[in-house]
């Protein structure tokens, strides 16, 4: 159970780089603009938000990486920990997207989902 938990979290954590490219990297472009349905002015209106927000996605999907590695060292407890944080906190994340605006529902369960099972799966694991 571990190890699958720790694949889906990893999945997760390579969704949540994914996010912060387009947060924090090309958030104006319009590729960017598509996925989050924002006009050329939302985007640039918007933009060093965006880039603070894709850089809490990097730091949880960090702590995943960070949580994988330990547990593959042998530092099960702290690296569990770590992934279940982050993973965590981006299931959380997903939930307040979805109750806060169902138009992103898909968005949303794109983003907590993976995380989710992943938490589930990693403290079967653990246990």
């Amino acid at each position: 159970m571990l190890i699958a938990g720790l694949v889906f979290a990893a999945v997760a954590a390579a969704i949540h780089v994914f996010i912060f490219y387009l947060e924090s990297i090309v958030w104006t472009t319009p590729k960017a603009r598509s996925v989050f349905d924002t006009t050329e002015a939302e985007a640039e209106v918007t933009k060093p938000l965006a880039f603070n927000q894709g850089f809490y996605n990097l730091f949880l999907a960090i702590s995943i990486a960070v949580g994988i590695v330990l547990v593959a060292v042998g530092q099960d407890g702290v690296g569990a920990t770590l992934v279940l944080a982050g993973a965590g906190s981006m299931a959380a994340a997903g939930l307040v997207l979805m109750l806060s605006d169902r138009s992103k529902t898909q968005a949303a369960l794109t983003q907590l989902v993976p995380p989710a099972i992943g938490v589930i799966l990693v403290v079967l694991g653990v246990l």
